[in-house]
């Protein structure tokens, strides 16, 4: 599963790091095999019952490596927020350094390699500043990809649209990041996700804009209808906390109808099959502006803010609120 940046960046790069992903094949990916990367270090990591493998191939890294461990910590413990638990009991994560490079530069997940319910790799420049590690968001995303079952391609928008909302969801619940950062992203980006001309529909459309952003709002308007459906007593963090406590993590391979009417059980609605009959295939606009006045999300100079008045106000703080486990 390949990973591209939010819109805190340009449209324009964020075009070209698609493409990019797109071209990087797996003959080295997974650490085995005649090209085997040397491994350096090596540090195992609990997350509740989970056990998280991180190996570092050699290379140079001006930051210790213990911080990156660190991050990676991070990144699990809000994914494991988010769900309840953390989804794939075994992974292994591999550090790629990239010499003279900044930032985490790119992500990919595989389920069922090696053993392990989930690998990663993940390859971060050996430049990279403590400033640019705590505010990555590629390693989360990846991470939330452990948490659904392995698509076929025409549905790959779907496991990128649940990584790209899910993943900043997460990290508000877990006291990473505020909910004014979050919307204020799902403003200015949620656009990207808009059908355009001969568009038809997601699992025909596979742009860059309508498989992240287009899957991204999807799942926005699956949570703010089912929310509406059940008196926001249930959200989409319900639905896809089932899909996990039924096994559904990315080593499993589950028909999609399957995977839908978990989530839907889990709500007592049909939002989530209902929704993906239209979506898949026919092009579904969303009037962003109209949503954001109901939701209470106003841009200003200053930035966003909240209006309590707003008819779904109580919707929008539930979507970012923590929501205890009921069994770990």
């Amino acid at each position: 599963m390949f990973v591209t940046f939010r819109i805190l960046r340009t449209a324009r790069a964020l075009g070209l790091l698609w493409v990019m992903a797109m071209s990087i094949g797996n003959s080295d990916a997974l650490g085995n095999g005649p090209h085997q990367p040397a491994i350096a270090f090596s540090q195992s990591l609990a997350v509740g019952s989970a056990t998280l493998q991180i190996d570092f191939s050699d290379g140079p890294l001006d930051l210790p490596r213990s911080e990156i461990v660190q991050r990676i910590q991070t990144a699990a413990q809000a994914v494991a927020t988010y769900y309840g638990r953390f989804p794939a009991p075994r992974t292994r994560i591999l550090v790629i350094p990239v010499a003279g490079q900044h930032g985490v530069l790119q992500g990919t997940t595989w389920g069922n390699r090696s053993g392990f319910s989930a690998f990663l790799r993940l390859r971060i420049g050996q430049s990279t500043t403590r400033e640019e590690l705590a505010s990555d968001w590629v390693i989360t995303h990846e991470l939330v990809h452990t948490a659904l079952p392995s698509l076929p391609d025409d549905q790959h928008w779907l496991e990128e649209g649940i990584a790209s909302y899910v993943e900043p969801i997460a990290r508000v619940q877990a006291g990473q990041l505020s909910a004014t950062r979050i919307w204020a992203d799902m403003m200015q980006g949620m656009p990207n996700g808009e059908p355009e001309p001969h568009d038809r529909g997601l699992d025909v459309t596979h742009t860059w804009g309508r498989t992240y952003w287009g899957g991204a709002m999807f799942c926005l308007m699956a949570d703010v209808e089912i929310r509406k459906q059940t008196g926001n007593r249930r959200g989409l963090q319900d639905a896809l906390r089932a899909i996990v406590a039924a096994g559904g993590s990315i080593d499993k391979e589950w028909p999609l109808p399957h995977v839908l009417d978990i989530g839907d059980q889990a709500t007592g609605t049909h939002v989530l099959e209902q929704m993906y009959a239209r979506w898949s295939v026919t092009p579904v606009p969303v009037d962003l502006p109209q949503l954001w006045t109901q939701l209470g999300v106003r841009s200003t100079t200053h930035g966003v803010t909240f209006d309590a008045s707003a008819p779904l106000a109580a919707i929008r703080d539930a979507i970012t609120t923590h929501l205890p486990p009921k069994s770990l």
